[in-house]
Parts: structure tokens; C-alpha cells; sequence
């Protein structure tokens, strides 16, 4: 999973990038993408591990990247740097100042969101038309066109010159004839309000798009408590009264963004988190771990992990008649411990 952090000029992404991945202020190469790739925090893994003492641990991890500085933007009918870096991504973390400070103007967060929201629908209308414009060229010189890929792609430029994001529209966003172009407006995006230490309010957002969700962070408390130790942090935490910190936060509310679930292997070798789409086949889940697993899926022996642990241990689960064989259309659930039985 990987997710791009962006925002305005001013809005905090520098430090909440760090405070997320635990890295220390930039001192070096300020032109460059900063990417940081963390453990997915995560109890089950913990007590699994705990179960069966593997020799190797091995939790799910996500990527957060803070694209270079965008500097001017480029001329017309070229990419601006910052959407070049984050078509890649598989979500966006948009910051939206909502504290003061000496020197700042008020907060306005709603006006930020729509700016914001504007460059990104400006950036896909320039992919969009220029697209179009090779297309129609194409036609008329004979050259055979896919009609659904000039469809889809006429219904995106009159969705964005209504001035709507294509994540509002999910035939759109999800459509697999465009998922080639990365369209920056249809990826799902997930809002920070990013808030003065003593603001516990969200501010009033209207008509949000759809396929977002929204929270607040106090970037520089969170900030801080990165770079603190563990047992200086669990203070701080108490003292401000924070149940959780911004990065487990954010990585429960990416998963739910993006669909994500996880399930599990298990043994004296190995413990081990995978991620996965809700939704997903076991066939297709096995093909995560390895591609023979999926090609020569004869079926998956599942147990849930609660019923793995109000056993106690996986032959008492067994014979309490918790362990299933499950076959192809078996649809994995988050926190299911699965042995896949396969043949190649």
C-alpha cells in the first residue's frame, strides 16, 4: 500500500510525513521525494507471534511519500511535477491547515479543500484532452480506436469541466479502461485537518466527493511525540489525552479507505501479516504469498483468529471444529489464519 501525502504550501505535510514515519527532520537533498515505509501496527500479529514463537515475525508495512517540492508549475500540456509523482500511489493524504501562527492568515480549510480539488481536476482535464486530441487524430487517419476507452474518456472531460472529481464517480474512477492514466482526481483520498494543539473541532466541510475520509491531526504534537522514546511518549499521550497515535491512526483509516483486510500465516518458522482487497477469493489470496499457490490451489484450511485464540491453540481449535477446509470460492475474511493446500 502506498500512499502519497500532498497539500498546499504551509499546511503542515513536511511535518506530518515525519511525524507518520518517525524520520527526522530533512537536512539533505530538499529537492528530492522523501518516502518512509513503517510497520503496520498490529495485536494479532503480536499474539500470534507470542503463540508459536516463530523465528521470524513479520508484520504488513505501508509506504507514505512526500513528492519534491513542485516549484512553478509547468506550462500547459505538460504534467506538474507533483501529479507525476503521486499517479503511482494507490491513495492520496490530502493536509489542510486549520491552525494560526505569527505571520498566518486565518485558517480556512473549506476554500484550501476546493483549491486543492481544482488543481487536481485541472491536472486530469490536461491528460484527459490531450488524450482525446490523439485519439481524434488517430481516427482520422484511419487508425482503429477502442470506442468504450473514447467514451469513457468524453464523459471524464465533461465531468471535470463541471468541475467534479472523477472519485466522485466510481464507473469512472474504477473504470478498467482508464486505469492506465492514474487519474489524480479519482483516487480514494483520505482528509487531514491538521489543527492548533488545543483544537479538538472539526471544521465544516460541505459536498464532500466520495471515496474520502476525514479526520483531524495535531501535526506538531504529533510531531513531537515521534521523536520521543516509547515510555516518554506513553506519557505524553496521557497527558494530552491522545488514545492513539497519528501513525496507527491514519493506517486504520488508509485500510478503510483502500478496502484493505488482513490474514494470516502461521508456524514455528515464520509469522506472518498479509494484506489483501476485501472481497478477495482464496485462489487470488493465495497468489499473494506465491503465484504456484494460486495456480495449483487445491483449497485453504482456515480458522478465524478469534476462535485460534479462545482455544488456545490450533489442535484444540481443530477439535472444537473450528479449522474449515474452504475451496476456490471461498471469500477470505479479515483475520483469518489460512494454510493453503496446493499442487503445481
Amino acid at each position: 500500500m502506498k500512499l502519497g501525502i500532498v497539500g498546499l504550501p504551509g499546511s503542515g505535510k513536511k511535518t506530518i510525513f515525519e511525524a507518520l514515519t518517525r524520520a527526522a527532520s530533512e537536512t539533505g537533498h530538499k529537492g528530492e521525494t522523501r518516502i518512509g515505509t513503517i510497520r503496520v501496527p498490529d495485536n494479532r500479529v503480536d499474539n500470534l507471534s507470542s503463540m508459536y514463537l516463530p523465528q521470524k515475525t513479520i508484520f504488513a508495512q505501508v509506504e507514505y511519500f512526500l513528492p519534491a517540492p513542485a516549484g512553478a508549475h509547468k506550462e500547459k500540456g505538460s504534467d506538474h511535477p507533483v501529479w507525476t509523482a503521486v499517479r503511482d500511489a494507490d491513495a492520496l493524504i490530502l493536509i489542510i491547515r486549520n491552525f494560526s501562527g505569527y505571520g498566518l492568515k486565518a485558517p480556512t480549510p473549506y476554500e484550501d479543500y476546493l483549491a486543492f480539488n481544482q488543481e487536481m481536476i485541472l491536472a486530469d482535464l490536461i491528460t484527459v484532452e490531450n488524450r482525446l486530441e490523439r485519439l481524434e487524430a488517430d481516427q482520422k487517419r484511419g487508425k482503429s480506436v477502442l470506442p468504450d476507452e473514447h467514451r469513457l474518456l468524453q464523459e471524464c472531460r465533461q465531468t471535470l469541466e463541471k468541475e467534479i472529481p472523477l472519485r466522485s464517480i466510481p464507473e469512472l474512477a474504477t473504470a478498467p479502461y482508464l486505469r492506465g492514466y492514474a487519474f489524480v482526481s479519482a483516487k480514494p483520498m483520505l482528509i487531514l485537518f491538521n489543527n492548533d494543539d488545543e483544537n479538538n473541532t472539526l471544521p465544516e466541510i460541505e459536498n464532500l466527493a466520495g471515496r474520502e475520509k476525514f479526520a483531524l491531526i495535531k501535526g506538531k504534537l504529533e510531531h513531537e511525540l515521534s521523536q520521543m522514546s516509547e515510555a516518554e511518549a506513553k506519557d505524553f499521550l496521557l497527558e494530552f489525552n491522545i488514545t492513539a497515535s497519528a501513525m496507527d491512526r491514519i493506517i486504520r483509516l488508509s485500510y478503510e479507505l483502500l478496502g484493505l483486510i488482513s490474514f494470516f500465516t502461521v508456524g514455528q518458522d515464520e509469522v506472518r501479516a498479509w494484506t489483501i482487497t476485501n472481497g478477495t477469493g482464496a485462489p487470488d489470496a493465495a497468489g499473494v504469498i506465491h503465484s504456484d499457490f494460486k495456480k495449483g490451489f487445491i483449497r485453504a484450511e482456515v480458522v478465524s483468529y478469534e476462535d485460534l485464540m479462545a482455544a488456545g491453540a490450533y489442535h484444540e481449535a481443530r477439535k472444537k471444529g473450528a479449522v474449515r477446509l474452504e475451496g476456490k470460492t471461498y471469500i477470505v475474511q479479515d483475520g483469518d489464519i489460512i494454510n493453503f493446500r496446493f499442487n503445481v
